[in-house]
C-alpha cells in the first residue's frame, strides 16, 4: 500500500499518548468491553453461530505499547528479550482521506523490515464443567441444565473425534503449520517455507518489502507448558444440548462464561506462569479443546465464541485463547487450527485491539459496520488452502484480509491481492454505513 505519512497527525497523536492519559475520542482503548460481537438475534439452531472476538487493552497498556514502539526497537529481534517487537503505522487512508495510527507485532515492512521472533508458550487448558445441557427452548434458545461433570482434556487421546495416531489434541495442535514450517505458494508466488502467520504477514506487505527473503514475524521458540486444570463453577459452565444440526457431532461441546474464564486466566493463571518464562516479551496461547465461550452460558443466542485475544498490564502481557475444535458442531473453516489462525493473525495485526481503520462491514462475521484492523473478521469461516503436515493430519487455515484491504489504495499484498486466497481483489471500498 502506498500510504502517505502525515507528520502533523503523528506528532499530535504522539503528544496525546505520551501525556500519560488516553484522551477522549481516541477510539476503543478506553472501552474494555468485548469487541466484534455479531448480532445473534436470528441464530439458526441447526447451524450453531460461531465467531471470535477481542477485548481492548486498557489506556495504560496502549500508552506503554506506544512508548515501546517508539523506542527504536523496530530493528531488533525480540527473541530472548523481555519486550515485544512493535512497530507503528501512521497513514492517510484513501478510503476516507482521514489519518490512522496503529501498532503491530514485528518490524516495520515499509522502513527496513527485518526478522522478528516472539517466544510463544502453548498452555493446554483442561476444562471441567459441572452441569450438562439437557435441552433447549427452540424459540428462546434458553438451555435447561442438569447436574453432571464433563472433562475436556486436550492432553488425553480422543478416539471419538480424532483418529489414531493423530488423536491427542495437544500434540496435533503443536505440530500444526501455526508453529511448524510448511511451503506456502499463493497464486504462483512462493512465500517461503515458514509458519502460516509469517507467510500471511509477508504476503500482506509483499510489494512494500525491500528484502522479501529477510522479512519475518515468527513464533519462536515455541514451548509447551504443563497443562492447567480449570474447574468451572456450575453457574459458569455447561455443555451444548445435543440436537439436530447440519453435521453429526462426535462428542460434547463445552460452554464456559467468557467473563469468568478471562478473569480467571488473567488473575489466577497468567501471574503464575512467570516462573515458566512467560513475560512481556512472550506470547502465551491457551489451548482449549471442544470448548467455546458465551455469556450467559445457558442461552444459545450468546453462543458460540471460539477464541479471542487481548492484553493486560502494564507491564504489557498479550495473550490468546483458542478452541482446537474437532466436535463437528461447526463447519470446516472453524475446525482444528482454523480458529487459531484467525486469533494469531489478529494478534499480530492488532495486538491491543486499538488499531482503527475506516469503517468496513457486511462481510464475514460482521453484519453491520466495524472499524478496526482485525484481519480475520471480514472472512471468518473462509478457508485458505488446507495443509497436510508430516504427521499426516490435514489442518484447516482461515483466509484473512490484508492490511491494504482495510486502509485502501494500491495493494501492498502479494499478487496485488487484498486477502491471502484472493477472495478480496479490491479494498473495502467506501466507508460502511
Amino acid at each position: 500500500m502506498q500510504s502517505r505519512i502525515i507528520p502533523n497527525f503523528f506528532s499530535v497523536t504522539l503528544a496525546m499518548f505520551l501525556g500519560g492519559v488516553l484522551p477522549d475520542g481516541q477510539g476503543q482503548a478506553q472501552d474494555r468491553s468485548w469487541k466484534n460481537v455479531p448480532d445473534s438475534s436470528q441464530q439458526n439452531w441447526r447451524e450453531p453461530q460461531a465467531y471470535v472476538i477481542a477485548k481492548p487493552a486498557s489506556p495504560a497498556v496502549v500508552n506503554a505499547a506506544i512508548r515501546q514502539a517508539l523506542s527504536a526497537r523496530s530493528a531488533v529481534d525480540a527473541q530472548g528479550s523481555a519486550l515485544l517487537p512493535l512497530w507503528f503505522y501512521n497513514v492517510l487512508s484513501p478510503r476516507d482521506n482521514n489519518g490512522y495510527f496503529g501498532i503491530m507485532i514485528g518490524n516495520d515492512p515499509f522502513h527496513g523490515g527485518g526478522s522478528a521472533a516472539v517466544s510463544t508458550n502453548i498452555v493446554p487448558v483442561i476444562i471441567v464443567t459441572n452441569t450438562i445441557g439437557a435441552s433447549y427452548n427452540s424459540t428462546t434458545g434458553v438451555i435447561t441444565t442438569a447436574p453432571g461433570v464433563t472433562v475436556f482434556d486436550p492432553t488425553a487421546a480422543d478416539n471419538a473425534c480424532m483418529t489414531p495416531p493423530n488423536n491427542v489434541p495437544v500434540t496435533v495442535f503443536r505440530q500444526s503449520p501455526i508453529f511448524e514450517n510448511m511451503a506456502f505458494n499463493w497464486g504462483g508466488t512462493d512465500l517461503g517455507n515458514t509458519q502460516y502467520l509469517d507467510a500471511f504477514q509477508r504476503g500482506s506487505f509483499w510489494n512494500a518489502l525491500q528484502d522479501r527473503d529477510g522479512y519475518h514475524v515468527l513464533l519462536s521458540p515455541v514451548t509447551s507448558l504443563a497443562p492447567i486444570v480449570v474447574n468451572v463453577p456450575a453457574a459458569y459452565g455447561t455443555t451444548r444440548p445435543f440436537s439436530s444440526t447440519l453435521r453429526s457431532p462426535c462428542g460434547p461441546l463445552g460452554i464456559v462464561d467468557i467473563n469468568w474464564l478471562d478473569t480467571y486466566l488473567t488473575t489466577a493463571v497468567l501471574p503464575g506462569l512467570a516462573s515458566q518464562g512467560v513475560n512481556s516479551g512472550s506470547f502465551p496461547v491457551f489451548q482449549l479443546y471442544n470448548v467455546v465461550e458465551a455469556s450467559p452460558v445457558t442461552n444459545l443466542r450468546s453462543c458460540c465464541i471460539l477464541g479471542y485475544h487481548s492484553a493486560i498490564g502494564p507491564p504489557i502481557q498479550t495473550y490468546a485463547v483458542s478452541d482446537f475444535d474437532t466436535s463437528n458442531f461447526f463447519p470446516a473453516g472453524l475446525q482444528d487450527t482454523g480458529i487459531l489462525s484467525h486469533e494469531i493473525g489478529e494478534w499480530m495485526n492488532d495486538p491491543f485491539v486499538f488499531n482503527l481503520t475506516p469503517l468496513w462491514g457486511h462481510t464475514g462475521q460482521v453484519g453491520g459496520c466495524q472499524g478496526n484492523l482485525e484481519v480475520g473478521d471480514p472472512l471468518t469461516g473462509n478457508l485458505a488452502p488446507s495443509v497436510v503436515m508430516p504427521n499426516g493430519y490435514t489442518y484447516h487455515l482461515q483466509e484473512m484480509a490484508f492490511y491494504s484491504w482495510f486502509l485502501g489504495g494500491p495493494s501492498a499484498g502479494v499478487n496485488g491481492w487484498y486477502s491471502n486466497n484472493a477472495s478480496f481483489l479490491k479494498d473495502a471500498g467506501p466507508t460502511c454505513h
